[in-house]
């Protein structure tokens, strides 16, 4: 999760959400992004995305397997992907009571209507994901 939090803080150095996201299989990082919405002008350019992506890319498959390490609880389009990835494990920093689609609002990560299951752990490094994105927040009010 450090390695997620260390790409949370460069997208937030670039002026975007600061949210990162780390792709980990067979005990190595095979990819590491963070939020790049505004540089990319790609509303679909969030964290987890990116890193997918890059992951399939290097992979060459899109059917990853292995565990994302994500700052903020995934949203719906988030959760959908990963869910297209076959992405074994889940685990994330920070909840979102507001559009979080593994835990919080909605549960996709165990739907009985889609054919894949993640397995999820939220709150890990909790605090620190938090506190990352209130600052944020409070210094573009």
């Amino acid at each position: 999760m450090g390695l997620a939090l260390e790409q949370a803080k460069k997208a937030e150095s670039c002026g975007e959400v600061p949210v990162g996201a780390v792709f980990i299989d067979d005990d190595q990082v095979i990819a590491e992004a963070g939020n790049a919405s505004i540089i990319l002008s790609d509303p679909t350019a969030h964290a987890e995305i990116v890193t997918l992506r890059e992951a399939a890319e290097k992979k060459g498959n899109y059917r990853l397997g292995g565990t994302l390490f994500v700052t903020l609880e995934p949203c719906i389009m988030c959760m959908g992907a990963l869910i297209h990835a076959r992405v074994k494990k889940l685990i994330f920093g920070a909840y979102d009571p507001r559009s979080g689609a593994a835990l919080s609002v909605y549960n996709f990560s165990d739907s009985p209507h889609l054919n894949h299951r993640i397995e999820v752990e939220g709150g890990i490094l909790e605090r620190e994901s938090q506190l990352l994105l209130k600052d944020f927040f409070i210094a573009r009010r």
